[in-house]
């Protein structure tokens, strides 16, 4: 295997100080129970501090709005008791050596296999969870405030409990890639539109409010994709003029760092224009904004997380790819996920070239928090 030497080089850019540039990726996990984050949490996420990650991203946890969480023990960010959770688990991965932040989230109106529902009504742009999936009810302009002022307040929280950066969640098929998304955005109003353009107006809103709640000098993540959970196929952006309309302006309204998801790193965003080994989503971010960007999706694993929610094992995978990637300056930084949760120690040991000490994913480590 290729020497991992590029992904522990330091990253720094505002106020954010990395050590490497593995960052852990967000994993819904579900077991908060009632919402406020505990001491298995702060464990969990300190043990992969220790373990040598250089940022931590949480998982999925939600605004202050009615129904903004698809299940009943995902996180809550608001709240006296919630956020005093939150900044116990910022401590602990502070005093493990390690960065954090947020993942800050509204669920919109998606699905869940359990059947779970929350206790208000589901929202989404135009009731709607897919393409002709009504769900829920279409949002008020005065829904639209007031969720835009809650994603503010959650920025704030975030910078007051002491974590070091947050991840906007505007990927998979959740609230904010509906309004990005014409399968379920339908609006008529300044939130709608032909063109990713103006569907990003939403978007656009939020980051705005929350930079303005934070201030200039803390740093902002964005998480994006073309793909939903609602259907894996679907694109946003289908050139990269498309890719520059959505993702230029919300660079431009304050985020700071991209992080595209993908499925699997290694594949080619436009593979019509540089070929089949050229650039992914995380590169053509990069190249059009000039923004540093975050790419994700199989890391160290050989075969992408789909097949994890019905108990799908993957076996440990070369890094080579990636090392080659990372040198070349394709993207910042890489998130991982699945194998992270199999073996807390994971980035140690690729530094350490320990690689035959790698672990396996087995899907059983989705059923604890550990």
């Amino acid at each position: 295997m290729s020497k991992p030497d590029i992904l522990f080089t330091p990253f720094k850019l505002k106020t954010l100080d990395l050590p490497n540039r593995i960052v852990m990726a967000p994993m819904t996990r579900n077991k908060t129970p009632d919402g406020i984050p505990g001491a298995a949490n702060a464990d969990y996420y300190s043990k992969r501090a220790a373990g040598g990650v250089g940022l931590i991203l949480s998982e999925g946890t939600v605004v202050d709005r009615p129904a903004s969480r698809n299940l009943p023990h995902i996180p809550l960010f608001h709240g006296e008791a919630a956020m005093a959770g939150w900044k116990a688990v910022a401590d602990a991965v502070h005093a493990a050596g390690g960065k954090m932040g947020p993942q800050i989230w509204h669920t919109g109106s998606t699905r869940t296999p359990d059947a779970w529902e929350p206790d208000a009504p589901v929202e989404s742009p135009s009731g709607l969870v897919g393409p002709e999936d009504p769900r829920g009810n279409a949002m008020t302009e005065s829904d639209i405030a007031d969720t835009i002022a809650a994603f503010a307040k959650a920025a704030l929280d975030a910078k007051n409990a002491g974590f070091d950066t947050f991840e906007i969640h505007g990927a998979h098929g959740y609230l904010i890639d509906q309004f990005f998304w014409p399968g379920t955005n339908l609006r008529t109003d300044r939130f709608g539109g032909k063109t990713i353009k103006e569907r990003s107006t939403f978007a656009r809103e939020v980051v705005t409010a929350m930079r303005a709640a934070v201030g200039p000098d803390f740093p902002i993540i964005l998480r994006v994709s073309q793909w939903k959970q609602q259907d894996f196929t679907a694109r946003l952006a289908y050139t990269p003029d498309e890719m520059t309309d959505w993702l230029g302006p919300l660079v431009e309204a304050g985020v700071d760092i991209i992080h595209a998801s993908q499925r699997r790193f290694w594949e080619p965003e436009f593979p019509e224009i540089d070929g089949e080994k050229g650039l992914n989503f995380a590169g053509w971010a990069k190249k059009l904004t000039g923004a540093p960007t975050i790419s994700v999706g199989s890391v160290g694993l050989s075969s992408d997380f789909i097949g994890a929610f019905s108990g799908e094992a993957s076996e440990k995978a070369s890094l080579d790819e990636l090392i080659n990637r990372m040198e070349k300056g394709e993207f910042d930084l890489i998130a991982v996920g699945r194998a992270l949760l199999s073996d807390a120690q994971w980035a140690n040991k690729v530094k350490s070239g320990a690689y035959d000490q790698l672990e396996d994913f087995n899907a059983s480590a989705l059923a604890e928090l550990a």
